[in-house]
């Protein structure tokens, strides 16, 4: 386990390397260094990580050992991501730069569904353009927007919660990504089906609030977003939800009316 010591001095390390001084001469100077720098250490920990998780072929437990590793590297992201912010807290300082780190632990993130470490991750790695790594033949844009997505929709067939919070945020940092309409119709579809959850949800909880004012609102603002989804892939599975969804709306219009 990482001491309290070495946490602090990585993330501090990795700060001096993103906010002080130009992010690829910063690297390009440690990696120039004959001793072994802090992000070649965690560079070459990761290497170690990758290659373990290459030599396992379960799923789960794929997903179980990105769980346990991803702490290890919070330090180092931490650092990098606190560095390019101001004092409002938003990007400003700073200027990205290829980052296997991040990036590989952003992926991690996304899939073991811990939004807290994936969301600024990903908006980190979108607000400076980082690139994907080799392997993924998917922009970065297209990646987070479709993994998000389709973390969610499996959540949804598993009968679990869906966290529409996370999801509108995913919306908001990919709005401007180019990507497949495809992909995009996924993420619409996920949050149609969030909105209607947490409709439902309050509804068993006895509320009258839904997300949006209201079990009418939350229903047309589900709709919304499924009838865009079908608009960019006809293919994309949601026909009968929104069918679903406007026999809803008219019984709630008619309860209105009463």
């Amino acid at each position: 386990m990482t001491s309290p010591a070495r946490r602090h001095f990585q993330r501090k390390v990795a700060a001096k390397a993103a906010g002080r001084e130009p992010v690829p001469a910063a690297i390009q100077r440690q990696r120039a260094d004959p001793q072994a720098t802090e992000y070649e250490h965690q560079r070459a920990a990761l290497g170690v990580d990758l290659r373990r998780l290459k030599n396992i072929q379960s799923l789960e437990a794929k997903l179980e050992l990105k769980a346990d590793l991803i702490a290890a590297y919070d330090p180092w992201v931490e650092g990098v991501i606190e560095a390019a912010k101001g004092p409002d807290g938003n990007f400003e300082r700073g200027k990205g730069v290829a980052d296997d780190i991040l990036i590989t632990t952003m992926i991690w993130a996304i899939d073991i569904g811990d939004h807290a470490r994936a969301i600024p991750r990903a908006e980190y790695a979108l607000r400076y353009d980082l690139p994907m790594p080799s392997r993924f033949e998917r922009t970065l844009g297209c990646f987070v927007a479709e993994a998000f997505a389709e973390t969610a929709l499996a959540a949804h067939g598993r009968g679990e919660a869906i966290d529409l919070d996370v999801l509108l945020q995913v919306e908001a940092l990919t709005e401007d990504e180019d990507m497949p309409d495809e992909v995009r119709a996924k993420l619409h579809k996920a949050i149609g089906f969030a909105i209607s959850a947490r409709a439902a949800a309050a509804q068993q909880e006895g509320s009258t609030e839904g997300p949006a004012g209201g079990a009418r609102a939350a229903n047309e603002a589900a709709l919304k977003h499924q009838r865009r989804a079908l608009e960019l892939n006809d293919k994309a599975g949601v026909k009968k939800e929104i069918e679903r969804l406007e026999r809803e709306q008219k019984k709630l219009a008619e309860a209105e009316q009463e």
